[in-house]
């Protein structure tokens, strides 16, 4: 089995690499200038069955003696693949650590997923799947496991302890849901055309303005313009804040719907109670607050519950350690006005910390206004499926809900509290417009009990696969759809 090698800065002692493939011929390409022609061309040149292919660009990699062995045996065995990848060891100055990556399914197409740093390939696939597009320049690792995803199986060689093929010597870092901010307009775009020609080959590309349709209800009257639905569980410290910046919007025909959902003895449930008749904190004047008890914690439940007592015209998302912008609602019945095949409206937002001394909260100016700007109005339902969000906050007609089943109440493969949101706007995207507010009008905030930066690995496993079971269902779906409107 041959060797090709990306480098960067630095090479490889290529001898290190010749004791464990003896025989094997070893090539290296520096990631420098590389052109996706020039990697095309490359792979193309290799002869033979396998050729195994390694990123050495940041890290030394170091294989163990039997991995040719296992790599020749799994390929021998697996059935009609095209990569064959493998958890495998972090050297962390002198620690050794456990990378278990996950499975391959046709809904891992988020440009984010760890497939380790050496893959082996069936060479028949890659001429079957090359060669890259010219407009790769960055991330050509991405677009050719894309492509050898619709060729043949792509296998994982999983590891219990003691069993990866290989080691690097750099440590994986913990996950913060913004770093994707710091990526580059161009980085961005790259994968965005990478994705985009992949659902397009597969069938499951949903072409600018196709399948959308108007909102049966968009000139019906109700009772209130806007319900405001917060689900919380034990945080009275911050519930406060959060139905304040209700009562404060410059709309006020809304309501604040409060879902508590730890039984009664839940301490959210007093702070509440201070914003209803005969509360401290009451005022006739000002918007309603609604009061559910659940006592079961399900995310999902919480919002379908407060959406069934609704009455307004429209739901408008607020985490229970959050705060609307004053202007939030206005600016989203705006967008609304503009288009009666809008059935959506996701906003942009501010992050904000809150000092754990001093209680405080200060703007994160090393985040910028998260817009999701990569949400655009001819492929942002495409784009959806590379990344884990599409702003904040959001608003829907409340009887859609009704109509496209809700929002998930932990009844998808690994939804634990996380991604009910993510599906509903995938779902919603496939038949009716999205509008966008491009203005910050949502304060996340960040504080040491949340749960949007520095997670650990397992949960950032478990909501991944969520969030990728959801978008292998959209795929199926959009499938579906293209397959009969193109009869």
């Amino acid at each position: 089995m041959d060797i090709l090698m990306m480098v960067g800065e630095t090479t490889p002692e290529l001898a290190d690499f010749g004791k464990v493939f003896p025989g094997s011929k070893i090539e290296t390409v520096n990631s420098k200038n590389l052109t996706a022609s020039s990697l095309s061309e490359k792979l193309l040149n290799f002869q033979g069955e396998m050729l195994l292919f390694i990123d050495a660009r940041s890290e030394k990699i170091e294989f163990k003696r039997s991995a040719l062995e296992l790599y020749e045996l799994v390929a021998e065995t697996a059935d009609d693949w095209s990569l064959i990848y493998a958890d495998y060891e972090v050297d962390d100055h002198g620690q050794i650590k456990e990378e278990h990556l996950l499975d391959h399914h046709i809904g891992r197409v988020r440009d984010n997923i760890d497939y380790g740093k050496a893959w082996v390939l069936n060479l028949e696939k890659v001429r079957e799947a090359l060669p890259l597009a010219e407009s790769t320049t960055q991330h050509f690792f991405y677009e050719l496991r894309l492509r050898l995803s619709e060729v043949g199986e792509l296998v994982h060689i999983a590891n219990r302890y003691a069993g990866a093929p290989y080691r690097v010597n750099k440590a994986v870092g913990e996950q913060n849901v913004f770093d994707y901010l710091m990526a580059s307009k161009d980085s961005q775009l790259e994968l965005e055309a990478i994705l985009t020609d992949h659902l397009k080959r597969i069938g499951a590309y949903l072409a600018p303005g196709a399948h959308y349709s108007k909102v049966p209800y968009a000139k019906k009257q109700y009772e209130l313009k806007a319900s405001v639905i917060i689900p919380v569980n034990n945080r009275p410290e911050f519930i406060g804040s959060a139905i304040e910046s209700i009562l404060a919007q410059t709309v006020q025909d809304i309501e604040a719907i409060v879902v508590v959902n730890g039984g009664d003895e839940d301490p959210t449930i007093p702070a509440v109670q201070e914003y209803l008749p005969g509360g401290r904190k009451y005022d006739a004047n000002k918007p309603a607050v609604q009061l559910i008890i659940l006592d079961i914690n399900n995310i999902g439940l919480c919002l379908n519950a407060g959406l069934k007592r609704a009455r307004g015209k429209f739901y408008v998302q607020l985490d229970s350690d959050d705060q609307l912008i004053e202007d939030a609602v206005e600016k989203v019945m705006q967008v609304y006005e503009s288009d009666d095949a809008i059935a959506m409206v996701i906003g942009s937002y501010e992050v904000w910390e809150k000092n754990a001394d001093t209680g405080k909260l200060s703007r994160m100016d090393s985040i910028p206004v998260v817009t999701h700007g990569e949400w655009t109005e001819e492929n942002g339902r495409n784009n959806l499926l590379r990344i884990n969000g599409a702003g904040a906050p959001r608003s829907f007609y409340i009887e859609a809900a009704r109509d496209i089943g809700y929002l998930d109440m932990n009844t998808s493969p690994y939804a634990r509290n996380y991604g009910e949101d993510y599906d509903f706007v995938s779902r919603m995207s496939e038949y009716h417009r999205i509008g966008r507010v491009w203005d910050p009008i949502y304060k996340v905030v960040r504080h040491g009990g949340g749960t949007d930066h520095n997670i650990d690995r397992a949960t950032v496993d478990r909501n991944d696969n969520a969030k990728d079971e959801m978008r292998r269902e959209a795929i199926y779906r959009r499938q579906i759809i293209n397959e009969v409107a193109n009869g």
